[in-house]
């Protein structure tokens, strides 16, 4: 009650200038991570982007420095040095206040990626230092700044200049706040992945990217004149083709779009969706645009061709968009994101835009080529099958209670629900799995027995692979799903049992079935091995009795040839497969 009591009017505090943003970094970078950290690049290298978007900037350069800062350069018009309106020169505005900028002007910038006017100015706040060094007018300008705060006086509120130049641009050096971020290490993958999509959305840009770091120094120039049509062959350069890549163009109501898209064989799809070339992790309303059209441009014509009957349903968007990727770049006037980061497009302008150009431009290439559009039929229509197939074995398999035995009754579960306490052991029979079952921990030891050998996944069709009992009975007592590529609801956050023990028989055959078993595991729950649930028991081959001394297990034929050198008189047991074992051997 007494701290309840001291909550007046002395107890609200206000925020002044860029003070905000040292309290609540998160509000307006996301986080204080390594993803936080390089958002700080990116917002300098957004503004250099706008400069070149409005014509003015053709080169950006963006340096990591030996002393764990970063420097981006371009050469567009320099930010304006004269008198505001606010009593000091505009680039102390810029700067130094959020929301300003040249982004809300739209004769400075027709289109743009920094619109909240608060860019810059963060970058600012959350370093240590800041050096601005400008061309513009003829001439070199430079000012600092420590935390937000500058440290270069003014002469009647202006930057004097400290010499002639005939240049034009702008170079922002600047040292993160160790007092802000977790760490202050730049990620250079992370910036080099975004320089370079960066390049591809703009193809007469040219970027240059240089890592002076110690022991890491690189020199990078990204340059793409095909675009995103080139940002599509390199994303799809490993995989197999369905068809080439398609790309298409237009313009209306001030909102320009460009596409361009490939199938290729594989069970998933990546769309990409970017605005004012800034990628929106989340998509956004040009996606869902650009989607709904194209599945239903795809469902007209399969009717048309007779490939769906009037039984038929549609297909889904996921069945339509099997094997895609794409990109979809905008440029809108005015967008509006969700957030400082702009990882989603919330303009609804944006959706019948796209649509209203993707439904005109795809309809006029499929018009013209047959074949491709049959080729992209056949993925959705693979992609259906599958669907379908899935959803059968989902009814029939996957819809029973957790902890429960399987439809043929054969797992024996155990008793306690904490998953990262049980175990479930796959053995190789009936007779192996009975004497499994009277072996063990009944508390915390699941038994469930296979007939034999399992489909070869590496081999079967997926329909084939989700119709298999034995894989389908699996799939029911894991309980974390199936394959992210196919279902997409594999979660190993789900998985009943901390570890799968893979008990076979210690002959050939034996040694195939797991391997059936690890490919399986490879390639629909990667997860299982990669984060080491996946275990192999090593069941002995033979078991020697001599006449003196201790019984002995041998594990394979090597172990029993040294066993021979060292003993003469002792009676052998091969075992023929965990059956012969008593629940005691077990």
């Amino acid at each position: 009650m007494a701290a309840q009591d001291n909550y007046n009017a002395s107890s609200i505090t206000v925020l002044e200038g860029l003070d905000a943003v040292r309290k609540r970094p998160g509000m307006y970078i996301g986080s204080v991570s390594t993803r936080g950290l390089n958002h700080l690049v990116y917002e300098i290298v957004d503004n250099a982007v706008d400069e070149h978007l409005a014509g003015f900037c053709t080169r950006i350069s963006v340096c990591l420095e030996a002393d764990g800062s970063a420097t981006v350069e371009d050469n567009g018009r320099g930010i304006p040095v004269g008198m505001h309106a606010k009593g000091i020169t505009a680039e102390r505005v810029v700067l130094t206040m959020l929301h300003a900028g040249g982004k809300f002007d739209n004769n400075a910038y027709k289109t743009s990626g920094g619109l909240h006017g608060v860019g810059s100015s963060v970058v600012n706040a959350l370093s240590t230092w800041m050096k601005v060094r400008i061309k513009t007018g003829g001439f070199i300008y430079e000012d600092s700044y420590e935390r937000g705060y500058p440290t270069k006086e003014l002469k009647d509120g202006l930057l004097e200049p400290i010499g002639p130049t005939r240049e034009t641009g702008t170079r922002i050096s600047f040292l993160p706040d160790p007092e802000i971020f977790e760490k202050t290490r730049f990620r250079e993958d992370d910036i080099k992945s975004r320089l370079h999509e960066t390049a591809y959305l703009n193809p007469r840009l040219t970027i240059v990217f240089e890592d002076r770091r110690p022991g890491v120094e690189e020199y990078i120039e990204f340059h793409e004149p095909d675009g995103i049509t080139g940002f599509i062959r390199d994303m799809n350069k490993s995989k197999e083709a369905v068809t080439d890549v398609i790309s298409f163009s237009g313009e209306s109501e001030g909102i320009e779009i460009e596409a361009a898209f490939q199938y290729v064989n594989e069970f998933h799809e990546e769309v990409l969706g970017f605005c004012n070339n800034i990628y929106n992790a989340e998509g956004g309303t040009h996606l869902t645009g650009f989607k709904t059209m194209f599945t239903n441009i795809i469902n007209q014509y399969a009717r048309e061709l007779n490939i769906l009957k009037d039984k038929d349903n549609n297909f889904t968007g996921t069945d339509v968009r099997n094997g895609m990727t794409a990109v979809i770049s905008i440029k809108h006037p005015d967008p509006r994101f969700e957030g400082q980061t702009k990882t989603k497009l919330d303009n609804q302008d944006a959706a019948k835009i796209v649509s209203k150009i993707t439904g005109d431009e795809v309809t006029r290439f499929f018009d013209r080529n047959l074949e491709t559009l049959k080729a992209v039929i056949g993925c959705a229509e693979k992609a259906a099958k599958i669907r379908k197939t899935e959803e059968k074995a989902k009814t029939n398999m996957l819809t029973k209670q957790k902890y429960s035995f399987d439809s043929n009754g054969k797992l024996a579960n155990c008793i306690s629900k904490d998953s990262s306490k049980c175990e479930i052991f796959i053995v190789e029979g009936d007779s192996a799995g009975g004497s499994a079952k009277m072996a063990r921990d009944r508390n915390y030891q699941a038994i469930l027995p296979i007939r034999g050998k399992i489909l070869n996944v590496e081999k079967a069709s997926i329909d084939k692979v989700l119709a298999n009992a034995e894989i389908k009975t699996m799939i029911n007592a894991f309980g974390c799903g199936f394959s992210e590529g196919y279902g997409n609801d594999f979660d190993i956050a789900k998985l009943r049992y901390d570890k799968i023990i893979i008990m076979s028989d210690a002959d050939v055959d034996g040694e195939h079935i797991a391997t059936l078993l690890l490919t399986l595991f490879y390639r629909f729950m990667p997860q299982l091995i990669f984060e080491g649930h996946v275990y192999l028991a090593m069941p002995p081959l033979y078991k020697a009795l001599p006449s003196k001394g201790k019984e002995e297990y041998l594990y394979d034929d090597v172990a029993l040839s040294k066993y021979r050198k060292t003993h003469k008189n002792f009676t052998l047991q091969r075992y023929k497969g965990l059956g012969e074992m008593d629940p005691e051997q077990l």
